[in-house]
């Protein structure tokens, strides 16, 4: 993720080059990642069934992930991403630079 504030969801950048990043997200109940902007294309893969809330600029919205089924996304998108279960919510982001 690119351009955000600090939230309070633990990141793990387990690889780093010139053609992506690939980073852990762990939430604990109500963490988030701050607000962001995506500055490249990106992948997210599930780790695990849940919820997340999204704070976007057009509103609120909610997403039910399911694990191990990822989801492509284009640069440019905005928003804070909140655990919006009672558990531990994980995914991996992979940045397409």
């Amino acid at each position: 993720m690119s351009d955000h504030s600090h939230g309070s969801a633990k990141s793990t950048v387990f690889v780093e080059n010139d053609r992506v990043i690939v980073t852990e997200w762990r939430f604990a109940p109500g963490a988030n990642t701050g607000w962001h902007k995506h500055g490249h294309d990106y992948v997210v893969v599930p780790l695990m069934d849940g919820k997340v809330r999204l704070e976007t600029p057009t509103g609120p919205a909610h997403a039910e992930m399911k694990a191990g089924v990822p989801y492509f996304r284009h640069a440019g998108v905005e928003h804070d991403v909140i655990n919006a279960n009672d558990t531990e919510y994980a995914f991996i982001e992979i940045e397409i630079k």
